[in-house]
């Protein structure tokens, strides 16, 4: 018994380091969107943090407009990066979990 509890917890341990791996890794992911006319790029990591903006000057004439842009091409890229990340860390953690009876139909 204890060392079936050993082992989950040396395997819980293990699967903690890679969740934080993969969060780190996940930093160097980029993704970058477009708007429909590629007057504006926005690009960021799978960890959501936005890394630049490319805005075409026609677009700052119209500060309405431009907001409407950000917002759009943001959204975007945003639910793109949280799908990646969602997916690469539940990967993880699925892989990593203990054989619990039960625990598999929490991750499909």
């Amino acid at each position: 018994m204890f060392g079936d509890l050993m082992g989950m917890m040396g395997k819980l341990k293990e699967t903690q380091a890679k969740v934080q791996a993969t969060k780190e890794r996940l930093n160097s992911v980029i993704i970058d969107e477009k708007s429909a006319d590629d007057l504006l790029t926005v690009s960021l990591t799978a960890n959501r943090e936005i890394k630049s903006l490319k805005i075409d000057d026609s677009l700052l004439e119209d500060k309405e407009q431009l907001e409407d842009y950000l917002i759009l091409t943001l959204n975007k890229a945003i639910q793109k990066a949280t799908g990646i990340n969602e997916a690469e860390l539940a990967a993880v953690a699925k892989e990593g979990m203990p054989d619990i009876p039960g625990m598999d139909t929490l991750f499909k």
